[in-house]
């Protein structure tokens, strides 16, 4: 058997087991990874609403929140189509609860309110959710209080 041949034969054996397939031929084993890759997609976009209508709160401000890893601390950004006095304090404020320090940061608020920061942990024990929440809180409690 060709080198190209084991591997092909390599890669469907992988998708077979991952898929928890009992499928033998090529195409059934195709079939069941693309209804598996489906049942993912289904459970993630049921997680997300669950976090969404967990999380969210009622007269929110509608802000896209995203926090990713980093080697020693987090990319974070906050983006909403409306200009927000005052609410980059409230982000700040959070930040300093959890003991991230702002390395870097770029911020507009003239029409709309955009950060971009990159916070250093200090106590190197948060995860990204925690620090999402915490500026999730931080945008709720700036939108009850403006």
């Amino acid at each position: 058997m060709s080198s190209r041949k084991k591997k092909k034969a390599a890669l469907y054996e992988k998708l077979r087991a991952a898929t928890n397939s009992n499928a033998m031929n090529k195409t059934s084993i195709i079939v069941d990874a693309s209804k598996y890759i489906g049942e993912l997609k289904n459970k993630v976009d049921r997680l997300n609403k669950e976090i969404g209508t967990s999380s969210a709160p009622q007269n929110s401000l509608p802000a896209q929140v995203t926090v990713e890893n980093l080697e020693k601390g987090f990319l974070i950004n906050v983006f909403s189509e409306k200009n927000c006095p005052g609410l980059l304090v409230s982000i700040l404020e959070a930040f300093e609860e959890l003991g991230l320090e702002v390395l870097d940061a770029r911020v507009s608020c003239e029409d709309n309110f955009q950060l971009e920061a990159i916070g250093g942990d200090q106590n190197q024990g948060h995860d990204a959710q925690v620090v999402k929440q915490a500026v999730l809180q931080a945008i709720h409690s700036w939108n009850q209080g403006s």
